[in-house]
């Protein structure tokens, strides 16, 4: 059998933070399949095909990407980011799981990538360089009930906390009951970072407390990290640095 299947990550957005290994299995692949707007990053060629998808059909495009490498094309599934993180390596797998049997014997390889919590992170510091947690806010796939025992426990285990998909156009109030659910918790005085479009010409950055911030201040290209009660702020000339220290207090 001569297909394949790569599920993979481009990064935050700078072609600079794109792998080798990554792009060296895009150079190689017939077909790529993903999102529409993270379709569009990989550059048109002779002898690519594109298979772009609406990003709520996660499962169908896994499922057309695990055919097409069954019929002998080289498939790369393209999330941003890392794939294994809120992204399409685990829906490739849910589809393979439940699907037809000849597509486990493909050759299927997870090639990571860098991730949004982990680009962030480096542009202010290293306010996630002790415990930390990631959570996906978007009720999507899970009930809000669900992310607010999460929120809680995060909290109590004093977690630095990394949150994706914080505040979309049509649920906006979710990422309004986050901040009051960490303001009940942490208290005002809490960091908390809002990184939007990290390593793309619109990036911005914004260092502020729990008590300044307001859900206007993240859309769903904000990548929000919320420090421990150990994480520090240094001031210095320019913008202050971020970094949560590794030993205890």
């Amino acid at each position: 059998m001569s297909g394949w299947l790569k599920i993979v990550g481009l990064g935050p957005g700078s072609e600079a933070m794109v792998t080798p290994e990554v792009t060296a299995a895009l150079q190689d692949a017939t077909d790529v399949v993903g999102y529409v707007p993270y379709v569009n990053r990989v550059a048109p060629r002779a002898g690519l095909v594109r298979h772009g998808s609406d990003n709520r059909e996660e499962i169908r495009r896994a499922e057309q990407a695990l055919q097409l490498a069954l019929e002998g094309h080289r498939v790369v599934v393209v999330s941003s980011g890392d794939p294994g993180v809120f992204a399409m390596a685990a829906a490739v797998f849910e589809a393979l799981e439940a699907g037809d049997a000849q597509w486990r014997s493909l050759d299927i390889q997870v090639l990571p990538g860098i991730s949004a919590m982990l680009a962030a992170s480096a542009s202010v510091g290293a306010p996630l360089g002790h415990d930390f947690c990631c959570i996906n806010l978007s009720d999507n796939l899970k009930p809000w009930a669900l992310i607010e025992k999460r929120l809680r426990l995060a909290v109590d285990a004093d977690f630095a906390m990394a949150f994706y998909n914080p505040r979309s156009k049509s649920r906006p109030a979710g990422f309004e009951r986050t901040l009051d659910v960490l303001r009940e918790t942490c208290g005002s005085d809490r960091l908390i970072i809002f990184a939007r479009a990290v390593s793309t010409p619109e990036e911005s950055i914004r260092v502020t407390t729990l008590g300044e911030a307001t859900p206007d201040m993240a859309d769903m290209r904000t990548l929000v990290i919320v420090g421990s009660q150990q994480t520090r702020l240094i001031e210095q000339d320019g913008a202050p640095l971020v970094y949560t220290p590794r030993s205890s207090q």
